[in-house]
């Protein structure tokens, strides 16, 4: 699909920002693990001063992500949730997160500090 570079319709369509196209297609597909880069961060903004670790950048169905959020919780003992396409776990769980996702197949990057 070209991008579109100047349009004289006064309202354009809007692309999803995440797969850039319309209509957006982003909860309709469910890449493998081998072709992901999963990004594991930790964060504590807008959180009380309460640590979290966020994996982001990962592409799949609502279902799914909840089968990958259950998996992430067991392994950590923690509690977690699913937040804009972003799983957050409970707890500075860094490392265990990023053993887990590579064991089932993920690339793993740690982002931040």
């Amino acid at each position: 699909m070209p991008r579109i570079v100047y349009s004289t319709d006064p309202e354009p369509v809007a692309l999803c920002p995440r797969c850039g196209r319309h209509p957006c297609v982003c909860q309709k597909i469910d890449l493998p693990p081998r072709q992901q880069v999963a990004y594991v961060k930790r964060d504590r903004k807008g959180r009380a001063g309460k640590t979290v670790t966020v994996v982001y950048g990962l592409q799949h169905t609502p279902a799914a992500f909840r089968q990958l959020l259950t998996v992430l919780k067991e392994t950590c003992g923690a509690g977690g949730t699913i937040k804009e396409n972003e799983l957050e776990i409970q707890g500075d769980q860094r490392e265990k997160v990023a053993a887990k996702l590579q064991e089932l197949g993920y690339k793993v990057k740690l982002a931040g500090g």
